[in-house]
């Protein structure tokens, strides 16, 4: 059996899907017996259906809440409140990464996070560079940036060509909650 060669997993895009499939990325590794941690960067105090599974599945799959919610036209606390949990999300990601208890780290929305600011690109270079080497990194979250694109193994770009939104239909539990 050849050495496990953690791999940098990009999903980025306009398209609907790229948390899904990080998710049956981690799901996909957790059958295979390996532990999967998913730090959710911006989703908070919403209860997505994802959560209730990962519950089922026990300690080997475990996914945190992180967030304050989408970051729109905000004011200065709420902004303040962004910082401060994406800062503690971020921690979380380099303090999870060196602990040696997973073999595969989502950080779900952090692409998001790094283009409203609320994390360096820089400092997540560096997770990047020295991430253990049989870690598995995945990042998803919409206009990834060319750093980290560079520095990945695997980058799929979802792209919209149609959604339900544009047609006045509601989010549907089960397809996006």
């Amino acid at each position: 059996m050849s050495e496990t060669k953690g791999l940098i997993i990009v999903n980025t895009g306009n398209g609907k899907g790229k948390t899904t499939a990080a998710m049956g990325l981690g799901m996909r590794a957790w059958g295979q017996g390996l532990k999967v941690l998913i730090l959710q960067f911006i989703k908070g105090n919403w209860k997505y259906g994802e959560l209730q599974a990962a519950e089922r599945m026990g300690e080997d799959f475990v996914i945190r809440q992180l967030g304050e919610g989408f970051v729109r036209n905000t004011t200065s606390d709420a902004e303040a409140n962004h910082q401060e949990a994406a800062a503690q999300a971020f921690h979380a990601a380099r303090t999870e990464s060196m602990s040696g208890k997973w073999d595969m780290i989502i950080l779900d929305e952090i692409n998001y996070a790094i283009m409203f600011g609320l994390v360096p690109v820089g400092e997540v270079i560096q997770l990047l560079e020295n991430k253990p080497q049989s870690l598995h990194l995945v990042l998803t979250g919409r206009e990834a940036r060319r750093e980290i694109i560079d520095r990945a193994d695997l980058v799929s770009e979802i792209k919209e060509i149609k959604h339900p939104y544009k047609k006045g239909i509601t989010a549907q539990k089960g397809i996006e909650f």
